[in-house]
């Protein structure tokens, strides 16, 4: 967790709401419900710090990320860019903020044009922003580009059905490095792709992360994943945030029950390294996750949460820090006394 006052925070959430429906729909149907992607996410970002963020599918990370990039506006709350709220940038000074924060998206097979070649299609940036490189060295910054991730720059005569899916996640980077970004946001970078193709993405993020200094969010339900890539971690359930926690601590001492249920569902190699090692205890959930258009009220994980009580049903818990960790949970200290916290 980091101090609000620190000026190594790049990019900072407050409050951040995406509701979507509620609003009129045909004359003889009643008016859509209202689905609570996003419910009131505080989270920040620092400079050259990865950040993951966790969850089960539909608990709102991918959605929160499309927010962090501004390819959907907010309901509420603010998204601040250096201090500055991007939802009142305009003209010149959102191009400005676009260059510096760019994504990754989940799927390689479907996020490339795959009537554009490769050298085309990372170079798209430079048409938007002639400023970037002149058009006489465009060509050689794009091989720049494609050797930087891991290709021969003679591909960018190819087109994207030319390559394997690990090779065109490479190229969806090389495409967002090629504004040199501060930011880079990343939905799920390696869920579409084979296991052993999926660390040597990995490795090359972390490699990019080191050499340019770049700031990552790295969206995931991939747990393994997020230990290996990020120093801190938030943990989502139902469009708000359940913990907050450097990743070590939130891996060895979890300090909420969905966080603790996560973690004990995570194949874990800590028994082959360490035959003697304690084995995690299995917490099965009851039932699934409510509809977001419809959230219980108090706790949204009380419906299925081990330890709910009365208060739980009825009041909901704020976001609490406690030694360098944040945590929604009533009984937060307990479920960390337990684990040694």
């Amino acid at each position: 967790m980091t101090d609000p006052a620190n000026g190594d925070v790049i990019l900072r959430a407050e409050g951040l709401v995406k509701h979507y429906g509620g609003g009129p729909t045909l004359p003889w149907r009643r008016d859509a419900a209202v689905v609570r992607a996003v419910d009131g996410v505080d989270l920040e970002l620092r400079r050259g710090q990865a950040l993951g963020i966790v969850g089960e599918s539909g608990c709102g990370k991918s959605t929160l990320l499309r927010l962090l990039c501004a390819l959907e506006r907010p309901t509420a709350g603010r998204l601040l860019f250096e201090g500055e709220e991007v939802d009142r940038m305009r003209g010149a000074a959102l191009k400005r903020w676009r260059r510096r924060v760019q994504v990754v998206f989940q799927d390689p097979y479907a996020s490339l044009n795959p009537r554009l070649t490769v050298g085309e299609i990372v170079g798209e940036a430079f048409d938007v922003h002639p400023d970037v490189v002149p058009r006489a060295g465009r060509r050689a910054r794009i091989a720049e580009l494609l050797e930087l991730v891991g290709l021969d720059a003679g591909h960018a005569d190819r087109y994207p059905h030319q390559f394997s899916g690990g090779q065109r996640q490479r190229i969806g980077i090389a495409r967002g490095l090629a504004l040199g970004p501060d930011v880079l946001l990343c939905d799920e970078p390696v869920s579409a792709l084979d296991l052993s193709v999926q660390a040597q993405v990995v490795n090359l993020l972390l490699k990019l992360r080191r050499e340019l200094g770049l700031a990552l969010a790295f969206v995931s339900h991939d747990l393994g994943v997020v230990r290996h890539v990020c120093d801190d971690v938030t943990v989502m359930y139902l469009g708000k945030v359940a913990e907050q926690a450097p990743a070590e601590a939130l891996y060895t001492r979890p300090g909420h029950p969905y966080t603790q249920a996560l973690l004990s569902a995570e194949p874990s190699l800590d028994r082959i390294r360490t035959p003697h090692a304690p084995r995690r205890t299995r917490i099965v959930l009851a039932g699934d996750p409510p509809s977001p258009a419809a959230p219980p009220p108090g706790c949204r994980f009380h419906t299925r949460c081990p330890r709910a009580q009365d208060l739980c049903r009825t009041t909901e818990p704020a976001l609490t820090v406690r030694d360098g960790r944040a945590g929604a949970c009533h009984f937060g200290e307990a479920v960390l006394a337990e684990a040694g916290g």
